[in-house]
């Protein structure tokens, strides 16, 4: 990958960092009864088109966004971990792919925020779990995520993210962080999923479509655990917001690893 090509995929890594972040922070804040809200990645655009310049501010998001989706399907399709091409790496080639797709559309309604046509968006979506195929997708989308969440765990867990860290030249200091950051993102990423990935199935078997987002999730952890565990699980969003930045600042573990 040229040099160009492999700073666009960090800042893309990076601006996937920044989502996460603002989550997590904004979730805290309100589990911790500072102001905040139980958030997602729309609540983060949305939060950004109230600042100042929140317009300029949203560009940049998107065309950040942009650069994730280039690395996740330069991953998909070109293959640079040297992924065997058997049934599992398929399945995590195909990860990737629908992960580009994801970022995609985040960054279009970015762009749609901005010109002012973000209403557009909803209605699509809208109809998506108002078809007739609504119920199967919201059980596909509950058994994904719940897959998704146990490989966070494992992420975090199994010993090969260390491996990934501890392999590279960087100082042990920065390794020390970003196993930190790392451990502790992964391990909100996992919980976050995996209720979020209940949740839907649960609107599925009862035969409630519902588009369902994080927000749902923090809710639910709130209402079921209280604001205490919300506000650790949110925070340990912060850590992976941070631990991705700091990844996007060393290329060669970023654009060469980046496997979450």
């Amino acid at each position: 990958m040229g040099s160009k090509r492999e700073k666009f995929a960090s800042f893309g890594i990076a601006t996937k960092g920044i989502v996460y972040f603002i989550i997590g922070v904004l979730t805290t804040l309100a589990a911790f009864g500072y102001g905040g809200e139980k958030s997602s990645s729309k609540t983060v655009i949305d939060f950004i088109a109230q600042q100042s310049f929140g317009k300029i501010l949203l560009v940049l998001l998107s065309i950040g966004l942009l650069g994730y989706v280039f690395w996740r399907w330069y991953q998909a399709f070109a293959n640079p971990n040297n992924i065997e091409n058997n049934a599992k790496g398929t399945v995590k080639r195909i990860a990737y792919f629908i992960s580009g797709v994801l970022y995609g559309a985040l960054s279009y309604i970015a762009i749609q925020t901005v010109l002012g046509s973000s209403s557009e968006n909803k209605s699509f979506i809208s109809k998506i779990f108002e078809s007739e195929y609504a119920i199967t997708i919201t059980i596909i989308v509950g058994i994904a995520l719940i897959g998704k969440g146990i490989y966070e765990f494992y992420q975090a867990y199994s010993g090969k993210f260390k491996e990934k860290v501890e392999s590279t030249s960087l100082p042990a200091k920065t390794q020390g962080l970003i196993l930190k950051f790392g451990k502790v993102g992964y391990t909100s990423r996992g919980i976050v999923a995996g209720l979020l990935g209940f949740l839907f199935l649960k609107a599925g078997f009862a035969n409630n479509a519902n588009k369902l987002s994080k927000s749902d999730a923090f809710g639910f952890i709130e209402n079921e655990f209280g604001s205490l565990i919300l506000g650790i699980v949110s925070l340990g969003l912060v850590g992976y917001g941070l631990f991705m930045m700091v990844k996007a600042k060393y290329s060669s573990l970023s654009v060469g690893q980046e496997s979450s």
